[in-house]
């Protein structure tokens, strides 16, 4: 039986080095003593915070030293807990973080209301008065520009000290699908007996036997059945959440109070989805392919995943991986290229699947740290694409920490998924340019489909499902889980016309986690585009794109996010690079016919 090895199996090569936030658990409590002893001094600074431009300054110094060691705590409780979920110690570990930082919060909360209450011309004044706070100065538009929606320091500081409670319903989840459930172990069509998991199940998806795909599909939504009422009350109150919390900030929806935050209008919200709609068609095509090289009269769900490619996916060991992601970089210049390789050697990466661990992937860390890279690495194409696009996330955090202050080297994520992305494509680009095996080519057209597929459509069906049950709940109808399912089978014939939606899809929903972080999945769709945009003009123009590129990372957040991306040549509140995109994909799709 092909089982998940404990992680004190797997060599210390492959596990991240959390050492350069804090070498033993002993230093991390120091740290969160540390913390908590002074938020008395940040609290000291409330009803006095704009009394001048000397004491705004060090409340901001002061400020940042705190939360600079509250994200370390944070970041490192995170990390030992995914390295095992099952630890009850470890979980304590990140709920103790998770509290020190609403804490944290809480006690800082006076700080927005307090700036709000100035107006543009007092803060020029105090920025002329005191030079150092110049480098503020976005920080404080930005914040000026949500005093529409910033209540009362009292208010402020209630809803700070709500944060743990409010993202009860994500954690509830997280921990079900993680911790407790509890997926059979099926038997392969050579007899090879394997646990269907989290992280294999999309791999087993793509196995070439149509009767093993569907037993592994039946059995894995089988037991999503049996959680159902856990998991639609978990994303029912998801959503309640996010209304109340919208309107606990003046804002008319849900939805409008997710995009606000970077600054991002609704309406490329709604130019994505009606241009992937109007360009649907192009994946019916794909799955029409798909149809056929299932091999059968009609496309069921769970042919949905099986590559265009003949056979698996050839074997990708981990260090071949490397040598291609490092490789394909190239075009972004020598330096991006070396600190990546320097990374990668460096143990940024916690390599493979293990019991326990956290699913998925995930590129972390803090200002202070290197950073980290969570995998469960499968030794296939998907896998080195996945390393391609965390890659890009942690790339993009060194270049903005090495560049800008605190303040601004964090960036939102619809700035960092386009990062992550412009890496995917260049891998695609990269490995078709050189590699000769035409098995191996074969697999990244269809990997370079399937990820136009998997981000740019179906993250969109995903952000139309998010939208209308949102619209649903805010008009009264309860979001039951068989509501949901309707909601959700409706989409999934929709988007894939081609093929026979089944009871089972219809529960689809119920595995997506990025569903408990609102209106958060679009940006996958948009960051696709805008890589698209940002590659083709590299390739076209060479280092002056690469260096805009560059320029763009290393902005962090100092900007907002369609400005920054205008600035590198993408505008992302038009349909052009959507349609750019969509195009791409259909020229693929014709190649991809040509070798029929």
């Amino acid at each position: 039986m092909s089982s998940v090895p404990e992680r004190g199996e797997i060599d210390e090569q492959y596990k991240w080095d959390l050492e350069s936030l804090f070498e033993t658990d002993e230093q991390w409590e120091q740290a969160y003593e540390e913390v908590e002893s002074r938020l008395d001094e940040l609290r000291a600074f409330e009803g006095q915070a704009t009394e001048d431009a000397e004491t705004l300054l060090s409340l901001f110094e002061s400020y940042e030293d705190v939360m600079r060691t509250v994200a370390n705590v944070m970041a490192y409780a995170r990390m030992r807990k995914d390295e095992d979920t099952r630890d009850g110690e470890r979980q304590a570990m990140a709920t103790r973080a998770q509290s020190l930082y609403s804490e944290a919060d809480s006690a800082t909360s006076f700080i927005e209301p307090e700036i709000q209450a100035l107006d543009r011309e007092e803060l020029d004044a105090m920025i002329e008065e005191e030079p150092a706070l110049d480098e503020y100065e976005h920080f404080l538009d930005d914040i000026l520009r949500m005093k529409p929606h910033t209540r009362s320091a009292e208010v402020e500081n209630l809803l700070a000290e709500l944060g743990e409670i409010t993202g009860a319903s994500g954690e509830v989840y997280n921990m079900l699908a993680n911790a407790d459930m509890e997926f059979p172990v099926v038997e392969k069509p050579d007899g090879e007996a394997v646990e269907i998991t989290l992280n294999n199940f999309t791999t087993l998806q793509e196995h070439p036997d149509r009767e093993f795909r569907q037993e592994v599909y039946e059995q894995f939504y089988d037991e999503w059945e049996t959680v159902r009422n856990a998991v639609g009350t978990a994303y029912r109150n998801s959503v309640k959440k996010n209304e109340k919390l919208a309107e606990a900030r003046n804002y008319d929806t849900a939805r409008e109070a997710a995009l606000d935050g970077p600054n991002v209008p609704v309406e490329v919200y709604d130019t994505l989805v009606d241009t992937v709609r109007d360009n649907l068609d192009q994946l019916h095509r794909h799955a029409e392919f798909k149809r056929e090289a299932a091999g059968g009269d009609d496309l069921r769900m769970w042919d949905l995943y099986i590559p265009l490619a003949e056979g698996e996916s050839p074997d990708i060991p981990y260090e071949q991986a490397c040598e291609y992601v490092t490789d394909a970089v190239a075009p972004l210049g020598e330096e991006y290229q070396s600190r990546l390789a320097e990374g990668l050697e460096s143990r940024w990466v916690d390599v493979y699947e293990t019991a326990g661990k956290q699913s998925g992937a995930y590129s972390g860390g803090t200002y202070d740290s290197q950073p980290y890279i969570l995998m469960n690495y499968q030794d296939d194409v998907s896998s080195m694409y996945t390393l391609a696009h965390e890659l890009g996330h942690s790339m993009h955090s060194e270049l903005a920490s090495e560049s800008q202050p605190y303040v601004y080297a964090d960036y939102t994520i619809f700035i960092a998924e386009i990062a992550s992305t412009v890496n995917e494509t260049l891998l695609t680009h990269h490995l078709l340019d050189t590699v000769e095996d035409e098995r191996l080519r074969r697999h990244i057209l269809n990997q370079y489909l399937e990820r136009f597929r998997s981000t740019l459509f179906r993250q969109t069906m995903f952000a139309e499902f998010e939208q209308r049950a949102h619209e649903l709940s805010a008009a009264g109808e309860p979001l039951t889980a068989d509501r949901l399912d309707d909601l959700y089978s409706e989409l999934k014939g929709d988007y894939y016309e081609p093929g026979i939606v089944d009871d089972r899809i219809a529960r689809e929903w119920m595995r997506i986690p990025h569903f408990y972080r609102a209106f958060y999945v679009y940006q996958y769709s948009t960051g696709i585009c805008a890589a698209v945009s940002l590659v083709e003009a590299i390739r076209e123009e060479g280092e002056p794109a690469a260096e805009r590129y560059r320029e763009f990372l290393r902005s962090g957040s100092h900007g907002y996010p369609l400005e920054l991306l205008s600035e590198a040549g993408v505008d992302m509140t038009a349909s052009e690079p959507i349609q750019q995109a969509i195009d791409v994909y259909g020229e693929y799709l014709d190649e991809y016919a040509q070798l029929q």
